[in-house]
């Protein structure tokens, strides 16, 4: 049960809580600025449709295949965005870090790196993970850049992968870090963030 705890992770840059219904109207708001939804590579949920997201993920972690977060700006202490654990095999001691998003209002900040650096730290300080994946759509190319920047290595492409909801389909790029890793990755994200290790 260890890898489907929610506990709350903070550090200066952003605080990652249990994901519940009560987040949806800021995360209605935050997805708001730039029309995030509109944007054809990606899956995030419209203002309308935020409640149902919502649910929808909070019935995978009851199903036991995903850890849901909101995604919250400390000093205003609003929600700007969801991240997840999801893709769970902790028989296999590995896990995917996906299904986010964040307001564009935040993007390319420290929140993205230093909540990265609180879900690995996480995975492979407490959960003992041997891998974590992340995957992006092939013409993601933000969220391909950012996922490099971390320290992840692309493992490969994953070719008529899925059928999007607008009828198009997906090639998945497949990035991942092992345990191995870990060390001069989170020297990388504390660098970053001018952390000290």
């Amino acid at each position: 049960m260890e890898y489907l705890e929610t506990p709350v992770l903070s550090n200066e840059f952003v605080r990652l809580e249990p994901l519940r219904h009560g987040h949806s109207s800021e995360l209605s708001e935050a997805v708001s600025v730039g029309e995030l939804w509109k944007t054809w590579y990606t899956r995030v949920p419209s203002p309308e449709a935020m409640g149902d997201e919502i649910q929808r993920r909070l019935d995978l972690h009851q199903d036991g295949s995903m850890v849901p977060f909101a995604v919250i700006e400390p000093t205003t202490g609003r929600a700007v965005g969801m991240t997840t654990y999801m893709a769970i095999s902790q028989e296999n001691r590995r896990l995917e870090i996906g299904s986010t998003w964040l307001s564009r209002s935040v993007q390319v900040t420290s929140i993205n790196p230093a909540m990265k650096l609180l879900m690995l730290q996480r995975a492979f300080e407490e959960l003992d993970c041997l891998r974590v994946e992340f995957r992006t759509h092939w013409f993601n190319q933000q969220s391909r850049a950012a996922i490099a920047k971390l320290g992840a290595k692309q493992d490969g492409v994953l070719r008529q992968h899925e059928v999007l909801p607008n009828g198009t389909v997906r090639d998945t790029v497949v990035f991942s870090i092992v345990a191995v890793e870990w060390p001069a990755v989170k020297v990388n994200l504390n660098s970053r963030l001018g952390l000290s290790a």
